[in-house]
């Protein structure tokens, strides 16, 4: 029997320990798996639980779900850390588990971090798991596919465990202040607006939330009526960081984005690592930085600079895998190579002229020729007949009809002259005047002309998905009319125009 410390029932266990949800109504987050009908909500409740693995960040409930599942089910349950557990101990729980399973009982293991386990070690409970001896639930915050054994991954189901918004943090932390395992029984004074700093803070992670509001709730001084007051001071010292005006209602927020687009289109970049700046010291996630640094390279530079996409990329993973603070210089270098980058829109212009043709002609067939024909039946009805493999061409260029037959001689893509793309422009100008030497479909000599689109009015007639994520002010442009008459460009045209330039 193991020996117990005088003193074990002094010492006061973290806030996260003491709140840890006991049971599904208590579990914050995850509707989409634990909702009311949903999947895994029904398999505890059942108590048909299968072998699975917990992907996703820190603090979403990993380790809480187990331990409900552990409370809920009939099984033995036995759980263990990857951090501390060797070859030893596994096959020691797989031995009781295979005398469980022979006298009736099922054995659910539960793995925390099981990515630290090597090969071996994963190989150790594969054949436990395919004879149904136990169980397996393990937690993860690395992609499985890449960190867990393909044997042992294929005989488990993944869980995607979500991020927690900041709603939810915001609800786990008043619970905090309320529930007698918590702060219930003190008289505690805090603003809703210190309770969404400690949750934005918390990056979504409601143990390190958890764990700032008892830091910041110890740390506070109590008044004359015996209630303890929490500042801002007290939460700018527990987090080294300051209270930054950062609404909770986001027009802050989309306010400073829309500063550091605007201020990199405008080539900036002293600007644009001030707004950065000011988003990141906020406790902006650095994740939503990066997404819209790596959208800015392909909407606002694009084919200028082909390598600003791979450098913002670059920063977005390295955000992902070293995080905050560190990645604060990866983001910046992202920052001003995009400031200093030659601009081009031609790819969002591209897209937004494609994408109005494609709900307008969204039952447009595919042409025959370049149809995929993997039975006989396909084949005989014309499916890929013709078809004209380009590699095996002279010129690596063919004649063959691509676009649908009522779309036949639309251009999308609008090369700039703008840094590298005017190299592109040149060589889609010598692919366009060889189709029409060759008789392309669409692209025959006596094509309509029409002027030029002006790209960047059409870009600013680009209509958002969500006003939130990019807060652009349109500018006056052609009308929709307009737009469509002025799609019919001909190759000769633009051929003319570079040879003019070159002159």
């Amino acid at each position: 029997m193991p020996q117990l410390s005088m003193f074990e029932n002094k010492i006061q266990r973290p806030l996260a320990d003491r709140l840890r949800p006991r049971t599904l109504d208590e579990f914050y987050g995850q509707k989409h798996l634990l909702g009311e009908g949903k999947v895994l909500r029904k398999l505890i409740e059942s108590d048909n639980i299968g072998s699975m693995i917990f992907w996703g960040p820190p603090g979403v409930g990993k380790t809480t779900l187990a331990g409900i599942i552990a409370a809920s089910t009939d099984s033995e349950f036995i759980e263990f850390s990857a951090v501390t557990s060797g070859i030893k101990e596994i096959r020691s729980v797989m031995e009781q588990a295979e005398t469980n399973r022979q006298l009736g009982t099922r054995t659910i293991v539960f793995v925390d971090e099981i990515h630290r386990f090597n090969k071996a070690q994963q190989d150790a409970f594969l054949p436990f798991v395919e004879r149904g001896s136990i169980v397996l639930i393990g937690a993860t915050t690395e992609n499985p596919s890449f960190e867990v054994n393909g044997a042992l991954l294929s005989r488990c189901r993944v869980f995607v465990l979500n991020q927690l918004n900041e709603d939810d943090i915001c609800d786990i932390l008043r619970r905090a202040v309320t529930d007698r395992r918590g702060f219930g029984l003190d008289r505690i004074v805090i603003s809703d607006d210190i309770i969404h700093a400690i949750a934005v803070f918390s990056d979504g992670d409601a143990r390190a939330a958890l764990s700032t509001l008892e830091m910041v709730i110890l740390n506070s001084d109590t008044d004359s009526e015996g209630r303890i007051v929490v500042t801002e001071e007290i939460v700018q010292q527990c987090t080294s960081k300051k209270m930054l005006l950062y609404d909770k209602n986001g027009e802050e927020h989309y306010n400073l984005i829309s500063a550091l687009h605007k201020s990199m289109r405008n080539s900036d970049p002293d600007a644009a690592v001030y707004w950065l700046a000011r988003m990141l010291e906020a406790g902006e996630d650095p994740m939503y930085v990066a997404r819209r640094v790596t959208r800015f390279a392909a909407e606002d530079i694009g084919m200028a600079d082909p390598r600003a996409l791979e450098i913002c990329v670059a920063a977005f993973q390295a955000c992902h895998l070293i995080g905050m603070p560190e990645c604060t210089v990866h983001l910046t270098e992202a920052v001003v190579y995009c400031s200093l980058a030659p601009k081009s829109n031609a790819m969002d212009v591209a897209y937004m002229l494609a994408r109005e043709d494609a709900q307008r002609m969204l039952d447009e067939p595919v042409p025959l020729v370049i149809r995929n024909a993997p039975t006989k039946l396909m084949k005989e009805q014309g499916y890929g007949k013709g078809y004209q493999y380009a590699h095996d061409a002279k010129d690596k260029l063919t004649n063959m009809q691509c676009l649908p037959d009522s779309l036949l001689g639309r251009e999308y893509y609008r090369p700039t002259k703008q840094g590298f793309e005017e190299r592109y422009g040149e060589r889609l100008a010598e692919i366009k005047k060889w189709k029409r030497e060759h008789g392309a479909p669409g692209f025959a000599k006596d094509r309509p002309e029409s002027a030029e689109p002006d790209a960047g009015k059409m870009a600013a007639q680009s209509t958002e998905k969500s006003a939130k994520e990019k807060q652009e002010a349109p500018a006056e442009g052609p009308s929709d009319d307009t737009l469509q008459v002025k799609v019919f460009k001909t190759a000769a045209e633009m051929l003319a125009e570079l040879e003019k330039d070159k002159k």
